[in-house]
């Protein structure tokens, strides 16, 4: 018996087994879940393919953030596939190349409007699709990157990530009376597809290890899959709108 034992969890941004997403769906299959998968646009075919490559091969269903007509689809298709839905991992992100770098002034609104649509609002879109699926309650957990601290080259994809925290907060006071969770893993730098695409994250690697009382491992994503788990069980089942850092300790240190 693990401690996901007879859920039913949702999980999305799973696009290689080097995918912080990848490391939650193996994990809580370990421990005992049925996951299904989402994917969507150029990407989907490669969530496709991974998929087979966790413990127990997961459905995959096409479910763009951006496209309102995905809410209801996706709904319906893991409506028919489950009948109900206990928990929902988010791990979407995205923002334009202009809205990454040193140079805040580049991005245009129409270029940050997308970093925030689809890495912050998406948490409340995740909400539609779902919460009609979780009849006794359930979990909603998302990956942060701590914001309280503005950092080298993250720029508007900063503000998005906070965004997804004043988001997590608000949906958790909202939803909260419906017994369903919203909290958020600020997570430490790992090697991903995503986080290759943020120009200077050689930064962020060269100093984590050495300022985190815990230390850190930019290549091992099993605390985060650990901690997101754990979150997605019944043992935090009076937390909500917290923001958990898993990231060594990190965000605790001075210079």
């Amino acid at each position: 018996m693990g401690i996901l034992t007879g859920k039913r969890i949702v999980v999305t941004g799973v696009l290689t087994d080097a995918s912080l997403a990848f490391g939650v769906a193996k994990l809580a299959q370990e421990e005992g879940a049925e996951v299904v998968l989402t994917g969507a646009g150029r990407g989907l075919s490669l969530t496709q393919r991974t998929a087979r490559k966790l413990p127990h091969e997961a459905p995959v269903f096409e479910f763009d953030v951006t496209d309102p007509a995905h809410v209801e689809s996706v709904r319906e298709a893991v409506k028919a596939h489950w009948g109900g839905v206990d928990g929902v991992l988010h791990s979407i992100g995205f923002a334009p190349a202009n809205c990454l770098g040193e140079d805040i002034m580049e991005a245009q609104w129409s270029d940050v409007s997308v970093a925030i649509q689809v890495s912050a609002y998406s948490l409340k879109t995740l909400a539609d699709a779902f919460v009609p699926l979780m009849s006794s309650g359930g979990s909603f957990v998302g990956l942060d990157f701590d914001n309280t601290v503005a950092w080298p080259a993250y720029n508007w994809m900063g503000v998005a990530k906070s965004a997804l925290e004043s988001t997590s907060r608000y949906l958790a006071r909202g939803l909260g009376p419906q017994n369903i969770r919203f909290n958020l893993i600020a997570a430490g730098p790992i090697k991903t597809m995503a986080a290759k695409s943020i120009p200077g994250f050689k930064k962020f690697e060269d100093v984590w290890d050495d300022r985190s009382p815990l230390g850190w491992d930019v290549t091992d994503s099993l605390p985060v899959a650990k901690s997101c788990v754990a979150l997605l069980s019944d043992y935090f089942p009076a937390t909500t709108g917290e923001i958990i850092h898993v990231d060594g300790g990190y965000h605790a240190t001075g210079a």
